[in-house]
């Protein structure tokens, strides 16, 4: 038989949720419109695009124009839309109504701009189970596009992977195309001519072999050094050049040509997986070098290349366990998901539920839940714009429940399904959740009115890369690397602002110093904990009056070996916007004075800017939120946000001494290494003796005094229209 090759080329398009308008341009600019002009002209080839929902919805009202150009091309059968969920969620964090839910309402959204419905979609990340496949096809999908890395994990070897697969689940059919770890790795990274080569040593193998690409979009022109290689030196139009001079025996097709055209290569059943970096990722740091360190030293082995497809990593669910912060905002998520499938079942205005759900489907956007090459969780500005969707769908759904001025609730569950029970104090101004079960922390605190999370904080840990950091930057050579590969310093000496923290960045985080203790050593996590409630576990009561509700937490611990009774309880009364907080120290020594601090951490004020700034309590400014500040006898701290449209105001009934800091990471992302500002500590502390019976009483009122800027007005009417 002649030797000839079908080869799909899926593009994947996406900017997520809550990136700024910037970078939605400069990639427009930069990847999407040059991609498309380079391949207008030539008409004989064919691809499969997805694009996926944030993205696509801005380019229909910003660039109006490539959406006409895009449904040319369709018309004209040289482009398959690619569908999937609307808005990027990892599909196996979805409940089943919200995976087919998601689907259909891109569906219907691509039918009615673009005039086609697909009957493929791109699954996010590629993160699989098994499970997915009944849902998918219930939604209406005929095939999808994973890596050939999950069915080298199921035993499929290289020459097995000639065309697209059956799978089922429940007696549903799907179709799964593999594609290709080597051409993810080539295109555009090498010269055309070696991914010919590499489809034509299957076409002479495999005579009418499918092979497949399916990659990010970004890659041709928004990835570092790619704008410069892709189109001004030419590599993009060089490849489709070469792809057209082959065409005798290598055809481009589209999925949906290729599921027409071929018949399936066979039937497998994939294991829970995603690409093969991925699966690296999510396990935990010392095992992921561990992992590192053990496939190096065995990639000289004889047998290497038999073992290497059985050796995998861990499992994107792990992200959850990985990062209390991802498993915060799926839990959050799930929350919402549930009292909507309730308001749903309960008939209520089918408008306001369409409104609701989509302020749920974009709280799902995979971006922030998960870390590797790309920023993801560390980066504030997409943790803050899942909460904003939330809090924005939780404030629809507690009107419908009834909520009004004079509704306050507390309410205890396993709200972050840790095993523990949580409390949640709320009105129409503000939400808390507190974990008793963890030092009595407060870990999400929701402004209402500005739909945002006060406690989106993160916290500093090691991370499988900072090898690299410490190793300092190094150049990437001529060739352009991959974003694996590269070593790059967005600020200078990123290996000198490398710090871990002991516990969570959260609120009500309880304390005991040495009394020598300073601002410096606290800062630079170097103060040693004397006291052991920052993190165990308080006895708690909830109490209900008719106008506020408290919950009231108590310990029984020591500080140097000193046992001391520690209460604090948490008031909220209804229609206000502010959180009354009183501790009570009992059993203190009179001949020991001992250093005490509470600890508060505020995320989503950011530094660097004039707007976003420290005063005291009449208005007098200490400078940006980015600074450092040493307060002494003070009776409190404002921190301001005036885009953000917000005063976090702490009043404090005793003088005090006030330590304020920036929480900063260093993280990775797909341009380098950076260091991102993630929140601001305020721990006020004191010299405390207890009294005549051995007490000690202090009271902080924090208030969210919110007015919305005209930024964030502008936002919610472009969310909303």
């Amino acid at each position: 038989m002649t030797p000839h090759a079908y080869l799909c080329l899926v593009l994947h398009n996406h900017q997520p949720i809550g990136n700024f308008d910037g970078v939605f341009e400069q990639a427009y600019q930069d990847s999407y419109l040059p991609f498309l002009e380079v391949f207008e002209p030539f008409e004989s080839l064919q691809i499969s695009l997805h694009t996926s929902g944030p993205l696509m919805i801005w380019l229909s009202e910003r660039h109006p124009e490539y959406i006409d150009r895009l449904r040319m091309l369709i018309d004209a059968g040289r482009v398959e839309i690619v569908g999937g969920p609307q808005y990027e969620p990892i599909m196996t964090m979805l409940p089943s109504r919200d995976r087919i839910g998601q689907i259909q309402v891109y569906s219907n959204w691509l039918h009615r701009t673009l005039g086609v419905r697909p009957r493929g979609m791109w699954m996010p990340e590629r993160v699989w189970e098994s499970s997915l496949t009944r849902d998918v096809v219930d939604a209406g999908i005929e095939y999808t596009v994973l890596d050939d890395y999950h069915f080298r994990a199921a035993g499929l070897r290289d020459q097995d992977l000639r065309g697209y697969f059956l799978t089922e689940d429940d007696g549903r059919l799907l179709r799964v195309f593999p594609g290709s770890e080597r051409l993810r790795y080539t295109i555009p990274f090498r010269p055309a001519q070696e991914t010919i080569d590499h489809c034509r040593q299957f076409a002479e193998q495999s005579p009418g072999a499918v092979l497949t690409f399916g990659d990010d979009g970004e890659k041709f022109g928004t990835w570092p050094d790619t704008k410069v290689h892709v189109y001004e030196k030419g590599w993009l139009r060089s490849f489709f050049t070469a792809l057209c001079e082959n065409a005798s025996w290598l055809k481009t097709v589209t999925l949906a040509e290729a599921v027409t055209q071929t018949a399936p290569a066979g039937k497998v059943y994939l294991p829970d997986c995603s690409y093969r970096e991925m699966t690296e990722w999510a396990l935990p740091t010392e095992s992921q070098e561990t992992f590192d360190e053990v496939t190096h030293a065995m990639e000289d082995h004889p047998q290497w290349g038999d073992l290497k497809p059985f050796i995998r990593g861990g499992y994107w669910r792990n992200f959850k366990s990985k990062y209390e912060e991802t498993n915060e905002m799926y839990a959050r998520m799930m929350s919402v998901s549930r009292r909507l499938a309730d308001a749903e079942a309960a008939a209520s205005d089918p408008l306001e539920i369409a409104r609701i759900r989509d302020d749920l489907y974009r709280g799902q956007c995979n971006c922030p839940y998960w870390h590797g090459a790309f920023g993801g969780i560390y980066l504030p500005h997409l943790r803050n714009a899942i909460y904003q969707h939330l809090i924005a769908a939780d404030n629809r759904l507690s009107k419908l429940e009834g909520m009004n001025e004079q509704t306050v609730l507390a309410t205890a569950d396993d709200y972050n399904f840790d095993g523990l029970q949580e409390v949640r104090l709320s009105n129409n101004r503000l939400c808390a959740w507190i974990a008793p079960g963890h030092g009595g922390r407060m870990y999400e605190l929701d402004v209402r009115e500005i739909r945002h999370n006060l406690l989106a904080t993160l916290q500093r840990r090691p991370e499988n890369y900072h090898r690299k950091v410490l190793a300092g930057p190094h150049a990437a050579g001529e060739d352009v690397a991959s974003i694996h590969d590269r070593v790059v310093f967005k600020q200078a000496d990123l290996d000198q602002r490398l710090q871990y923290d002991r516990y969570a960045r959260k609120s009500l985080m309880d304390h005991f110093y040495d009394n020598d203790a300073s601002l410096q050593s606290v800062a630079r996590g170097e103060a040693e904990e004397r006291g052991d409630f920052v993190d165990l576990p308080f006895e708690t009561k909830i109490r209900r009056g008719a106008d506020r509700v408290q919950v009231q937490m108590r310990r029984d611990g020591n500080a140097w070996g000193i046992p001391i009774t520690l209460t604090k309880a948490v008031t909220l009364c209804a229609g206000s916007d502010r959180l009354a907080v009183t501790y009570l120290l009992e059993n203190l020594p009179q001949d020991r004075p001992l250093h005490f601090a509470i600890e508060m951490n505020f995320a989503g004020l950011p530094s660097g800017a004039d707007d976003r700034y420290f005063s005291d309590l009449d208005g007098h400014r200490y400078g940006q939120l980015g600074e450092e500040l040493d307060l002494r006898d003070a009776h409190g701290l404002s921190l301001s946000d005036r885009w953000l449209g917000i005063d976090v105001r702490m009043e404090i009934d005793r003088p005090s001494g006030i330590w304020a800091f920036p929480i900063s990471t260093v993280s990775q992302s797909e341009s380098g290494f950076e260091l991102v500002h993630q929140s601001v500590c305020v721990q006020p502390h004191w010299i405390v003796t207890g009294d005549a019976d051995g007490r000690w009483v202090v009271q902080i009122e924090m208030a969210a005094n919110c007015e919305p800027s005209a930024e964030t007005i502008h936002e919610e009417q472009v969310i909303r229209l």
